[in-house]
Parts: C-alpha cells; structure tokens; sequence
C-alpha cells in the first residue's frame, strides 16, 4: 500500500499545476515514509515493509508530522488562493490586451474620423460593458456627435451637430480622466440632451501631441457604484490615446485631400477635380442612359475690372461668383473653377432644356454677388450624349456655345447645336451596348445596368 502511495505522489509531481497538488503530493509521501516499517535485526536492512499496519515512531514525533502537515497544506491553500487571484488579473490583462491590438487593427482600416470614433466606441463597450457612450470630436474646437452607443434614436440620428461640454473642457485642462457623479443641467446644457439622466460618467478626453480634439463619455452600469477599477481607467486611456492619433491622421489626410480637390482662391473644385467629375459622370451616365449637361459660366469684362479696380477687387469678385454659384447648384451638381474668370458646373441626369434653366439662373446668381462693379456673366450649354460624345467633345462643345453668347453681345446662355457625326455615333453605340447588357435575362450571367441616377432641380 505504501509503494503505491508513493507511486500516486510522483505522478501527481508530475502534473501538478497549484500549490494543493503539490501540498498533497508532500503528505502523501510523508504519510508513506512514516507508516513504512524497517525490518527487525537479522534481516535485509534497508528495506521498507510494505506489510506493516502499525505507526511506528513515538507521539511526539506524529505530533510534530501533524504540525508540519497542517502548516504545509496552510501554506497550499494560502498561496492556491493568491495564485487564482493572478491568474484572473493576468487573464483579464491579456483581454484587455488583446482587445487594444483588435483595436489597433480596427483603426489601420477606417477610412474616416466617424469609423474611427465607431472603432473606438464599440471597442471600449464590448470590452468594459458600458450602457452608454458617445465619442464628441471636431477638428475646428467644436465638438460635434461622430458616434454614440445606447442613446436614443432621435440622439443618433444628429451625428454632426457640434456643441461643446464643460466636463470635456475641464477634462482637457487637467489631462485627466474625469469621474462625474452627475451633469449639471445648466453648466453642461449640451452634453445633458445627449445623455439624459446619465449617472456615474467617465470622461476621457482626447489629445494629440498636446492639442484637444475632443472626448470619449461614457456611462457606467448602476451597479458600479460611482466606482471604477484602475484598470478600466487605464485600458480607457490607452484606447483613447490610439484613437486620438489616428483621428488627427485622418483629419490631416482630409485637409490635404480637400487642398488638391479645392481652388484655392474661391474654395470650390479646382480644375482636375472638375475633369475627374465629368469623367465618373458620363461613364455613369453612359452605364444609365441618362444624361448629363455641363454649363461654362464667364465673368463679362473681368479684365477691365481688374484693371480698373485691382487684383484684390478681382479675386474678391471671384470668391463671391464661385459662392453665388455653389449656393445655386444642387446638392450633387459640381461647380468648379476651371480657369481665370471661367467656371464649369457639372450637372448629372440633366437634360438640354433643364440645364439651359439652371444655366439662366447660375448668370443671374452672378449679376447678383457682391461686387465693386456690377457684373454680369456670359454661358454655354452643353448635353451628352446629344451634343458631345465623350468629356473632351462636350467640353468644348459647352465653350464653343459660351463663345457664342460673347460674340452675340454677353450676358446671355446659348445651348450647343451639334456634334460631331462620328462622336454622336460612337456614345449613342457605348449606351446601346451597355442598355443591352441591363436587359439581358438573368440565365445569360450579364452584368445588370446600374439604376439610373435620381435628379432634382
């Protein structure tokens, strides 16, 4: 019986894990060494009996085995319980770990500020449990909503109205993190409509290179207690930390983005933007049977007000036109300056005799800027596929046309009357190729059509 206790001991050395197998492979060995009786005199010496039933050794000897027993298994328990401790912190740290690194990964893939603010806030959420949240950032000082989480659906569906937060405000002043029992109603007005009734928040403010950019509130569970665990606060940080660089990379990337598509004199699409427009329009246009007519609006006589008046006069009249004529345009037509005084507005689904209204009331927007003179505007119209075959022909077809109206006296729209007969004839076969290709039926594997492009006036 001892040997196989002593067999049970050494296999339990070999796996064990904690400090109770350890403890109890100690006692099993001992239990079998002091039971083990030595063979009388006469016999082999040395070797154990296996047979024997009886304790050997005196009292105070099994008192002292018992003593040293009870203060092994003592230490056991004591260390097996620290030890669960560790490993339960240790696990949540290689989560929160972890859950930063998928974050890492979240963020090197959006594309914008509002995927990385809903990066950061589902991260944080799925990691911590929050209820409630809302991630408040703006490159300008405002702080506009770039993505909640439990608000109401009203609260959420106004993402881009800015305001801005006294608790955000002081959490930036003291760059900390800021635990709020409670907002203040008439100090912080703004951030109480977002999150009514919020208890318990936690603000971590959001920061690159020492410049604010905004903040991640957050609400925690009722049962918390008005408490937060230094760890939360510490993965909290380090999230915000990777989402606040990635937020100034992105905006940085959109403000060089928006300079190479921009004028930089009058703020509207510069010429290479406008020619990738026209180019995406008629190839959509083309896919979609429809239309799409491009108008070339010129200032009358602007050389002579720049003479007369100055330079800075001239680029004064030419932001105010390029604002008077970005005002006018729907939503999806694309003003831009095309050059000089000349400016092109690209109009999709608009047909001849719609684009000829929208280009008299681009002229009259003109006539009525601002300006130390007044001014008016000459314009050409032109429609593809009618008039122009591809971007090249319609664009000069809309300049031969806004040559016409110089010549006829200025201050007038003239549409365009013709194409080139190999022109016409090349668009007109692209969009029956591509009609066809819509209608073919769904056996044939074709690529259907795209649906035509919505307008409005």
């Amino acid at each position: 019986a001892q040997v196989q206790q002593h067999q049970g001991a050494v296999a339990l050395l070999a796996s064990y894990r904690t400090g109770l197998k350890l403890a109890m492979w100690h006692s099993l060995l001992l239990y079998g060494l002091y039971n083990a009786q030595l063979v009388p005199d006469g016999a082999d010496r040395g070797v154990l009996d296996a047979t024997g039933t009886t304790l050997g050794g005196s009292a105070p000897e099994s008192e002292q085995l018992a003593v040293f027993i009870t203060v092994l298994w003592l230490i056991a328990i004591s260390t097996s319980a620290l030890s669960a401790i560790n490993e339960r912190e240790l696990r949540r740290r290689r989560g929160d770990l972890e859950a930063l690194t998928d974050l890492a990964e979240s963020l090197e893939r959006a594309v914008d500020s509002s995927n990385i603010a809903r990066s950061l806030l589902d991260s944080v959420v799925d990691t911590f449990g929050f209820p409630r949240g809302v991630v408040l950032a703006g490159p300008e000082g405002q702080l506009p909503v770039l993505a909640s989480f439990g608000l109401d659906e009203m609260t959420a569906r106004r993402p881009g109205r800015p305001g801005r937060s006294a608790v955000v405000d002081e959490a930036h002043r003291s760059h900390s993190t800021l635990l709020v029992r409670n907002l203040d109603v008439e100090s912080d007005p703004w951030l109480t409509s977002l999150m009514p009734d919020a208890v318990n928040l936690v603000v971590v403010p959001l920061s690159a290179e020492g410049r604010p950019l905004g903040a991640l509130v957050l609400e925690q569970s009722d049962l918390a207690g008005g408490r937060i665990q230094r760890r939360v606060v510490s993965g909290l940080e380090r999230s915000a930390s990777y989402a606040a660089l990635a937020l100034r990379n992105a905006w940085l990337l959109e403000q060089v983005q928006r300079l190479a598509a921009t004028d930089g004199l009058t703020k509207i699409a510069n010429r290479r933007t406008f020619e990738s427009t026209l180019e995406r329009e008629i190839a959509r246009a083309t896919r979609s049977a429809e239309h799409v007519s491009l108008v070339m609006v010129d200032i009358d006589h602007f050389k002579s007000l720049n003479d007369t008046h100055g330079h800075q006069a001239g680029d004064e009249v030419l932001r105010n036109v390029a604002a008077a004529l970005a005002i006018e345009c729907r939503d999806f037509d694309t003003p831009a300056r095309y050059g000089g005084e000349e400016f092109a507005v690209v109009l999709p689904g608009c047909g001849p005799e719609e684009a000829f209204g929208i280009a008299e009331r681009l002229r009259a927007a003109v006539a009525a800027a601002p300006s130390v003179v007044p001014i008016t505007a000459s314009a050409g119209v032109a429609t593809f596929p009618g008039q122009a075959g591809d971007a090249d022909t319609l664009v000069r077809a809309a300049d031969d046309a806004l040559y016409e109206s110089k010549r006829a006296g200025r201050n007038q729209t003239t549409s365009s009357q013709g194409v080139p007969p190999e022109a016409q004839v090349d668009a007109l076969l692209r969009r029956a190729v591509y009609q066809r290709l819509g209608r073919q039926p769904a056996d044939e594997h074709a690529s259907e059509a795209p649906s035509p492009r919505g307008s409005s006036s």
